[in-house]
């Protein structure tokens, strides 16, 4: 039975043109259908629009119709939609840490959300919360409703986020990227979850993402948009096996893949690292006894060959890039790094700086490493100024043109702001500015992990362009494994600041020793493994 009826629907912001253009699909009650496409591609704003949780005053709906089992949703007051929401409705954001207030406890939030909607006794009430955190997964909370956000994991968070959902038992589930910020282990955990609830409970869910291996695993149909259109849709196995639109297609041989580029047939090590380790201090309270000190990475030694890419893997917080920044000297650090036969750790910052240009690090967040202030030229050729100061500004131009040409940007783009970029180009744009350089060794920490599939390719490949091209070694740190048999020649995998295995790639993927390892590697290709 159709529960949800979409058709012809158009979006607009404040008179422009439509960003949602002319989209129909249907969910019937109990199904999953993902709504699968780039950023951009208009996924968010359409589920936001069922619910037209979008400011009135900036959003017009120009056309279309959106019906819930037989009830017309667009034009009806706010009042009757504020019923609708979390009633009949409920939605899931794509950030819990955002959509969470900081200030409330997660009982309170969650109680909050069946006190709104249904007359209960104050008893009932925190009934249905142990009963729903139960539901999600997290019985271990039941005596912890005091708890505040902040003092969660990403996991938890995201399970808190869902039960607020459940509040109210409603018919219709809408997640927009439930998985997005999470490690692979715990995207498995919550699109399981998802899966189960939507089985038990008989929920009809609106899955909004990006990354096919989980719409693969977990939907009953997919509908693919672009430019916001809705291009392809069908049957997920039927569309995974045989997909009819060019874009569809795109996208699903966007998935990384292929192998490292060939080693050098004699290379040597480049870098080695032995016992290096990282420790916070406690914090000192007068009159208090003083707590231990937070080891976020314990004695770790492994070295780095000239053109070799060694990955890094492990859940946040395992110690990845605590590692990276080390090796760097960017966190402060005991152990010895001996590159090409300099111990850096006994150097001096000053003696440390003419190496810096050797040794590149690329950071996760392509925006946020990006001076908002500064012309993507001016950032691009910061690192000349300090390291080749001999050049003339028309040398240093050129330059800079040359390698926005060798990452796939046009020259002419040097003159315009971080802001203006989308977040594939800005991590181009990181990766021109650590190579204008010529590194020997870059640390990549997760540069790809907030891309699109599509986006994510194309920057394996560029890597791997410039690797075979420079003879640069990587250390490319990710908790995305298919990520890493793309690029990596080895693997070390790190678990609570230490490493737990490490080898060739395709040796870890083949025979994994530990069970970590191999919790990762079914997390990762789950529509491998059933």
């Amino acid at each position: 039975m159709t529960l949800l009826a979409v058709q012809g629907l158009q979006v607009a912001f404040a008179g422009s043109a439509p960003v949602v253009k002319g989209v129909s699909f249907t969910l019937e009650k109990g199904e999953m259908l993902a709504l699968v496409g780039e950023s951009g591609s208009g996924k968010s704003v359409t589920a936001l629009s069922l619910m037209q949780l979008h400011d009135r005053t900036q959003v017009d709906y120009p056309a279309g119709s959106i019906r819930f089992e037989g009830r017309e949703l667009l034009g009806q007051p706010e009042r009757q939609l504020r019923q609708l929401r979390g009633d009949d409705m409920a939605m899931i954001f794509q950030e819990p840490m955002s959509a969470l207030n900081p200030l409330h406890s997660i009982g309170k939030q969650i109680a909050e959300m069946i006190r709104v909607h249904q007359p209960l006794r104050e008893t009932e009430i925190r009934a249905r919360v142990h009963e729903l955190l139960g539901l999600v997964g997290l019985e271990k909370l039941k005596d912890r409703l005091d708890a505040y956000p902040h003092q969660l994991s990403g996991g938890e968070r995201q399970r808190v986020m869902i039960a607020m959902a459940l509040a109210n038992h409603p018919k219709l589930l809408i997640a927009d990227e439930p998985t997005t910020a999470l490690d692979v282990t715990l995207q498995a955990q919550i699109i399981t979850l998802l899966k189960d609830l939507q089985q038990r409970l008989g929920l009809a869910i609106l899955l909004i993402t990006h990354d096919l291996t989980l719409v693969r695993h977990a939907a009953d149909r997919v509908a693919i948009m672009r430019h916001g259109e809705l291009v392809e849709q069908g049957v997920t196995a039927e569309v995974f096996a045989r997909p009819q639109h060019a874009y569809t297609q795109l996208l699903l041989a966007s998935e990384p893949s292929g192998s490292a580029v060939p080693l050098p047939a004699s290379h040597q090590t480049l870098l080695r690292a032995r016992d290096v380790s990282v420790r916070y201090p406690a914090p000192r309270r007068l009159f208090a006894r003083r707590t231990p000190d937070t080891v976020a990475l314990a004695p770790t030694s492994l070295s780095v060959g000239q053109g070799e890419t060694v990955g890094i893997v492990g859940e946040s917080g395992s110690g990845k890039t605590t590692l990276g920044l080390a090796l760097l000297r960017l966190a402060r650090a005991s152990g010895t790094i001996d590159y090409q036969g300099t111990d850096l750790s006994a150097l001096s910052t000053r003696a440390l700086q003419p190496l810096r240009r050797k040794l590149q690090f690329v950071f996760q967040d392509p925006f946020g490493s990006l001076n908002p202030r500064m012309s993507v030229g001016e950032i691009i050729g910061e690192g000349l100024t300090v390291h080749e100061p001999q050049l003339s500004h028309k040398e240093r131009k050129a330059r800079v043109v040359e390698i926005l040409r060798e990452v796939g940007l046009e020259p002419e783009m040097r003159n315009r702001y971080p802001h203006e970029f989308s977040g594939g180009q800005r991590q181009r744009i990181n990766i021109a500015r650590a190579m204008i350089l010529e590194p020997e060794l870059v640390v990549l920490d997760e540069p790809t992990s907030a891309l699109d599939l599509s986006l994510q390719a194309q920057i394996i490949a560029l890597l791997k362009e410039m690797q075979q091209r420079r003879g640069t070694s990587y250390l490319f740190i990710s908790h995305d494994l298919r990520v890493i048999r793309a690029i990596a020649h080895r693997i070390i995998v790190m678990r609570h600041g230490q490493i737990v295995e490490e080898g060739p790639t395709q040796a870890i993927f083949d025979a994994p020793r530990q069970p970590y390892t191999r919790d990762l590697i079914r997390a990762a290709f789950l529509h491998e493994n059933g």
